[in-house]
């Protein structure tokens, strides 16, 4: 399970860092539909961009220490959980769009409790393997 998290916590990393760095060098052009929106929109989209490269980059952070912090995990998968129900709105509010930020969306929904679970999972082992075999249940009840 450790491996998974630390595949799946760089793949999230380095996936937002260059999603990221897409959106602050092509601007309107990143965001299907949007090529006409104009100054504002190209300049939000563009400090959402480097937004989103520092969100990466507190993915990497994560993946690199030792264990991976699980509450850093569940931060980070929670504020990706907020993104999708962001999209619902939107939905709600305005309708379909195009197809590519439906995909996203089933991401953003999708993905948060496979970290969710893969977290609570190493935590449990991490607390497993530093606890003392007659202590189990005192910890245990201390979470």
């Amino acid at each position: 399970m450790a491996r998974a998290l630390r595949i799946l916590t760089q793949l999230m990393g380095w996936s937002c860092a260059a999603i990221g760095l897409f959106h602050m060098a092509l601007g309107n052009a990143a965001i299907p539909g949007a090529g006409s929106a104009g100054a504002t929109v190209d300049s939000w989209g563009r400090f959402m961009g480097a937004v989103f490269v520092g969100y990466g980059l507190a993915w990497l952070w994560a993946a690199r220490q030792r264990p991976i912090p699980a509450q850093a995990v569940r931060w980070l998968a929670g504020l990706f959980l907020l993104g999708g129900v962001g999209r619902l709105l939107s939905l709600a509010a305005h309708g379909w769009p195009q197809w590519f930020q439906i995909a996203l969306t089933v991401i953003e929904l999708g993905l948060p409790p496979v970290f969710f679970w893969l977290a609570d999972a190493e935590e449990a082992k991490d607390v497993e393997e530093r606890t003392p075999r007659g202590d189990a249940e005192t910890v245990s009840a201390d979470r």
